[in-house]
């Protein structure tokens, strides 16, 4: 970028540069921020002198023949500068168009390289699992099974022959205790259902209860399954599995699955 090339912001806007030099100047302002808004600076006042009367110039002037002159110029100029006025257009539009990519290729690049990496773990355990927080459920995706679900800690499954009741279970040790994550699928309603822990010295803990609508969960009708969480102060080493039942409106339960025996 020379500053002879910044002198050429005014004679290209006037319109006085040969061809050779304003294909120069034009591949010029595409690299250079300066001189495109020199230019756009410059296009009011190209403007105004386009339509500079002629004529009343020429009064001013004292010899005939040297009015004769100036006015031909003054035309001839004019005439160019109307020529050039859309191609000044045309190139600094160009500029404006690069510069904006430019710009939006650098926030999308400062993005990527801003954002956190996210782990593309299996479904045993997630790198950025916090011992502190609840961990987000993953999304639905194609149910439970290979290739499905991705729940964070260590995943337990199984389907009971009698009832067909799917359930895939996550336990994840926190400094407070064990986060369990659970899907459910193949379960039909209307019911209501619960999740129990056993823990290894025989005595139980309701974790979580929740209704099933018509359609069911995982399930013709209901595709996706049934996504929950709960939290329990008991440690992981001391549950010795999680069963989910059906509770009766008399308070009595027959078990739908089992997962982790």
């Amino acid at each position: 970028m020379t500053q002879e090339q910044h002198f050429d912001v005014a004679a290209y806007a006037l319109g006085v540069l040969d061809e050779r030099d304003a294909e120069r100047f034009e591949d010029h302002l595409i690299d250079c921020p300066a001189c495109a808004i020199e230019l756009e600076s410059l296009l009011p006042v190209v403007d105004i002198l386009s339509d500079v009367d002629a004529d009343a110039l020429v009064a001013t002037e004292q010899s005939r023949k040297d009015g004769l002159v100036l006015k031909k110029m003054i035309g001839e100029v004019r005439t160019e500068r109307r020529r050039a006025n859309s191609r000044r257009l045309y190139s600094l539009a160009a500029a404006v168009v690069v510069f904006a990519m430019l710009s939006i290729g650098a926030l999308f690049a400062g993005g990527k390289w801003l954002a956190p990496e996210q782990s593309s773990g299996g479904s045993t355990t997630q790198a950025a699992a916090s011992s502190k927080k609840i961990d987000p459920l993953p999304d639905p995706g194609d149910g439970i099974g290979i290739g499905g679900l991705d729940l964070t800690g260590e995943v337990v499954g199984g389907e009971d022959p009698r009832s067909g009741v799917k359930a895939e279970v996550a336990f994840q040790p926190k400094d407070w205790g064990t986060q369990v994550s659970f899907a459910i699928a193949n379960i039909e309603g209307p019911r209501t259902c619960r999740l129990v822990a056993v823990r290894t010295d025989g005595t139980s803990e309701v974790l979580s209860s929740w209704k099933v609508g018509e359609k069911g969960w995982g399930t013709a009708e209901q595709k996706e399954p049934l996504l929950l969480q709960a939290v329990t102060a008991t440690p992981r080493n001391q549950i010795a599995y999680v069963k989910v039942d059906d509770v009766k409106s008399d308070g009595s339960a027959d078990t739908l699955v089992s997962v982790g025996q």
